[in-house]
This record gives C-alpha cells, structure tokens and sequence, in this order.
C-alpha cells in the first residue's frame, strides 16, 4: 500500500507515537513522515506510506504555516512553557511596538536551533542531550520568514501570531528572539501547524477517524484516504514507457530518449518527469541526466 495520509498530530503525543498507531492501521512496514512535531504542538502532519516515503525529502523541504501562542516575560530551557523557568520580567512595550518588532523579522533571518530540537550533533539528537543537560555550540542557519501577524490582542502577558515560513523554521526560537528584541523574553505556550505546502489543517485526518475505521475493519475507506504522490508531481511532463523500456527503467538502467522515442521538448521546464507504462499506470518520477553519448531518463522516485 502506498500514499501520502494528511494527519492531524494531536497535543501530547510524539510524531513518532503517530507513526506507530498509523503503521498499526495500514499492516505496512514502511513508513515515515516530514517534519517532526513535538509533544507540545499539533497539526499538520503528512504521513508517506509504502513506497512513497521516497519522497518524503520534498515534503519535508515544503513551506509551512503555524499559529502560535507566545507567553511574553518568561524564558524557558525548552522555549515552551512545559520547560524549566530561566527568568522571568515585566512587560515594558505595547502592541503597537509589538507589531513594528514582528514586522522587523520578516524576510531572510539568521537563527539559531534549538537544544530542543532533531538535530543531530556527532549522530546524537540535540534533545536527548539537552534531557542530560548538556548544551553544544549550534551554528546559525538562514531561514526565510514570508509573513508574521499578531492575531490576538496582547491580553494577560500572551498573544497569538500566524507565520508563514521556510522549512527548518523554529518557531520557538522565533518567540524567544521576539522576546529579546523586546527586552523581556518570551516562550510558547501552544503551537499548531496549520499547512505543510499542499497539506492543509482543515483536511487533516484524526487518529480518532482512522481508530474508527481500523476497528470496523473498514481497510477500503482507509485505503481511499491515502492521497497519490502522483498529486506531488503534476507540473512535471508525463513519459509512456513501453514494457520493454519499463522493465529496462526499474532494473536501474538508463533509458535513452531518442531510442525509447522520448521528446527533448518535455524537459524544456524541468528535468523530472512523471512515468507511466503502457496501460496509463503512474510509476514513478524520473530524472533527465546528460550522458556523453546522448540524454537519458533514470528513476529518481520508485513509486508502485
């Protein structure tokens, strides 16, 4: 079985957690997801099934959108208000100031990851060595902040803003950088990702949907949520292999263009291509590479 299952994590469980319970529901051994969402979060959270978890790096490279509640004048070792408190100040700026500040981390910004974070230093996860209280050096990386709005009034030390981002945004170091900007800290204390590129909140799917269906054994309805990764790839040139050239194709060779009769002109855009076989049935992507003695298309992304 193989497909892109748009989940919606729920607070205070681990993506890891959510991996399992959907691995349980499908009977499929491989499967994986982009983007970690930690206990705290929830939201959006596409799950790769079968052989689309190939793709799982585009998806994982997708912008994201996230809705989140700051806590002003209170920094944590976490960066959420589930850590241990560092320090605590009072409130000294207005909304107004508030929103000038946000305005100022739009566009290309430099931060810092957090501790709290898969990230690996030396293979180990950042997080599992923050738990033993150890703390490494983390090099700033560039990340892309498209839009940041205040979206509740400031009320009781909180508010809530949406952000529209790059991928490897932090959220929780956008917060505490905010709050530094503004002279008295700042944590989360909610987090939902709103949409994963094409992925979106509102047509997520629960647990407690997918629990339903797998009791009732209901596999077609589960089947029927999986969407495509073909979905993925639909600006991409479609290329019709015959049989020969499709067993050729997925025994790893190339397949030169000008033999298997392929047109130069489908790659004017892009490199990638869909490929289908004889009877219309999506394989797989594949790439255009340059050989000396001539172009071929190899695959890229196995996806039967």
């Amino acid at each position: 079985m193989t497909g892109i299952l748009n989940v919606y994590k729920p607070q205070g469980m681990t993506s890891h957690a959510v991996v399992s319970r959907i691995r349980k529901f499908y009977n499929v051994h491989r499967v994986g997801h982009s983007g970690t969402l930690d206990p705290m979060a929830c939201g959006v959270l596409p799950v790769l099934l079968g052989s689309a978890t190939s793709v799982q790096e585009i998806i994982t490279g997708h912008d994201k959108k996230y809705r989140a509640g700051i806590l002003f004048g209170k920094t944590t070792d976490t960066g959420d208000v589930t850590g241990n408190t560092l320090s605590e100040s009072t409130l000294n700026f207005s909304e107004k100031e508030l929103d000038e500040i946000l305005l100022k981390f739009t566009g290309e910004i430099e931060q810092v990851p957090p501790m709290y974070s898969a990230i690996k230093k030396d293979g180990v996860k950042l997080y599992k060595l923050a738990r033993r209280g150890i703390e490494v050096e983390r090099e700033a990386r560039k990340v892309n902040i498209y839009s940041i709005e205040r979206k509740t009034p400031l009320f009781d030390n909180k508010c809530e803003i949406e952000v529209s981002c790059s991928k490897g945004t932090y959220i929780r170091t956008l917060a505490g950088d905010v709050g530094n900007a503004l002279g008295c800290g700042a944590c989360l204390y909610s987090l939902e990702r709103t949409q994963c590129g094409r992925y979106k909140a509102e047509d997520a799917v629960k647990l407690e949907y997918l629990e339903e269906l797998y009791v009732k054994n209901d596999v077609k309805s589960l089947e029927n949520l999986l969407e495509s990764p073909e979905n993925l790839f639909l600006d991409k040139s479609a290329v019709k292999l015959e049989a020969f050239y499709e067993r050729l194709a997925f025994n790893g060779a190339e397949i030169y263009i000008k033999k298997a009769g392929i047109p130069e002109k489908l790659f004017e855009k892009d490199r990638l291509c869909r490929i289908y076989n004889e009877k219309n049935r999506f394989l797989a992507v594949g790439e255009l590479l340059d050989f000396p003695d001539g172009k071929a298309v190899k695959i890229k992304y196995r996806l039967m």
